[in-house]
């Protein structure tokens, strides 16, 4: 029986959805192969807490908790942090340092991907295509005239590095602008601001199965909100349809560029990429590396769609990781 440490929560607005997420991946655990840890970690405490909510802290130095005066040690720990320090590479540098295999990508990889912005100039190199878009850092002259100049109108607002639509506006008047940045600025201190695309939204999961990278079904994504943000996310305000209604070919098409994707930034575990596709072009927005994990959410929606259940997505991610 190996001991699983399932971390959840982090330093983020998305900490709420995290903890479901967490909860998730622990209810469809293979109970005969697994014996998992909800563990918090919060920005106050690192616990782990027990089915009757007893709160037990864990020991940052090895990463153990001490039950009963049992020490128990992990041999793997499953990723489920939406955000910092779970999506941004702290939790696997942390982890790699102590030698306990994790389900996420590698620190670097997980670093490059939640700031969106280097992600995107890594990959354009290869041909993968991006929005037209204008950076901001705190602190920095805003020259409304020069943005508009440079992406146009409408325009959207978004936090480089923070995740579930937290932050993000999208702008339709050049006087909107500086009320957008400042709500941005609450969730980082660096800003992208991109041109609008009109296209058809779609999300690609990809992910290692067992020891195959695979393109689950494509998800297509129909906002009734402006664009597809927090409430269109996770209080139903948008229709997600598995598998995309878009030709073989574009399928094709898009899920071979999120493949490469996840092939040229030597990817592990888990990966959603966005794209909008605009006149036949996948152009991509970002690349998730702890995409939800629960019910709802897209990857596991997709798995279903390709037939692997929840149980047999998460022992893979364990399997994988202890190899």
């Amino acid at each position: 029986m190996k001991n699983i440490a399932i971390i959840m929560g982090g330093y983020s607005s998305e900490y709420k959805i995290s903890l479901i997420s967490g909860n998730v991946v622990n209810q469809y655990l293979d109970k005969t192969k697994y014996k998992g840890f909800c563990v918090h970690i919060l920005p106050e405490k690192w616990v782990y807490v027990d089915e009757a909510e007893n709160e037990f802290p864990i020991d940052k130095n090895d990463f153990s908790v001490t039950i009963d005066g049992d020490k128990i040690k992990f041999d793997c720990v499953f990723n489920a942090i939406h955000g910092t320090p779970g999506e941004d590479g702290l939790m696997q540098a942390y982890l790699e340092l102590l030698g306990i295999p994790q389900t996420s990508c590698d620190y670097y990889q997980a670093a490059l991907t939640f700031n969106k912005r280097d992600l995107l100039s890594v990959l354009k190199p290869y041909g993968i295509k991006s929005a037209i878009s204008y950076y901001l850092n705190k602190g920095d002259k805003i020259d409304t005239n020069e943005i508009v100049q440079k992406v146009g109108l409408p325009c959207f607002v978004k936090p480089n590095k923070a995740g579930s639509s937290f932050g993000i506006s999208k702008v339709k008047t050049e006087a909107e602008l500086p009320i957008a940045i400042e709500m941005a600025y609450k969730e980082d201190n660096e800003i992208i601001i991109e041109s609008f695309l009109d296209g058809t939204e779609v999300s690609v999961g990809v992910i290692n199965y067992k020891g195959t990278i695979t393109v689950l079904p494509i998800t297509e994504i129909v906002s009734e909100n402006d664009f597809f943000d927090y409430e269109a996310k996770y209080l139903g305000k948008s229709q997600e349809i598995t598998p995309a209604r878009i030709s073989d070919e574009m399928t094709e098409k898009v899920g071979a560029i999120a493949k490469r994707a996840y092939e040229l930034l030597k990817m592990k575990g888990f990966s959603r990429s966005e794209f909008i596709i605009v006149n036949d072009e996948p152009i991509m927005l970002e690349m998730n590396t702890v995409p939800g994990m629960t019910n709802e959410s897209l990857l596991p929606q997709q798995a279903l769609a390709a037939g692997i259940s929840l149980e047999d997505l998460f022992a893979n991610a364990i399997e994988l990781a202890l190899k």
